[in-house]
């Protein structure tokens, strides 16, 4: 029962920390949904997806089981600890970002950050959505959990390379060198 409750305590976290943020974004008429930089629907169904994977790992930890196969013991342990740093990585990350988060390409400057976890991974909430994903799979061990978690990192990495040519346009060498101090996910 703790383990469900801490599991679900997360994602609802994270999620909640997103919509009081774009609620106090808007107060200050600022837009967070900035402009997907892929294409609009794969770009959304991605970001949707996230949560699919996310609601079968809670779902499963609840007690509605979603495994194809028995884990292995040690399994379980590492997808928590891989859950509970993903989502530490998307909450400090979002923390960091501060004004400049959004989702997509902002419509507006704002500025490039490069401190905090910044300073470690180009891209640290993308690396905690990767950790979680990989989380969900090994604690449900579902075959239809691993290939929707693909589809999600695939289109993120496509994400993650387009946003890099908007920065680069923006930022200019600031940015460049950036790149050079700091690799794009670990």
């Amino acid at each position: 029962m703790l383990v469900a409750c801490v599991v679900t305590l997360f994602p609802l976290l994270f999620l909640t920390v997103l919509f009081v943020g774009g609620s106090s974004f808007r107060k200050r008429n600022i837009d967070m949904d900035g402009d997907p930089p892929i294409d609009r629907t794969v770009f959304y169904t991605s970001k949707y997806s996230i949560v699919i994977v996310w609601a079968a790992m809670v779902i499963h930890c609840w007690g509605i089981n979603l495994s194809f196969f028995k884990p292995v013991g040690f399994v379980k342990p590492v997808s928590l600890s891989l859950w509970v740093a993903g989502f530490a990585l998307l909450l400090i990350g979002r923390f960091g970002m501060g004004s400049s988060f959004r989702l997509g390409s902002p419509k507006e400057s704002t500025g490039l950050k490069v401190d905090g976890l910044f300073r470690f991974s180009r891209n640290p909430m993308y690396l905690g959505v990767f950790a979680t994903l990989l989380a969900s799979v090994l604690y449900t061990l579902n075959p239809v959990l691993l290939l929707i978690s693909i589809f999600i990192v695939i289109i993120h990495h496509k994400i993650v390379l387009a946003e890099e040519v908007y920065l680069q346009k923006v930022f200019g060498q600031e940015y460049l060198d950036y790149c050079r101090r700091v690799r794009r996910y670990i």
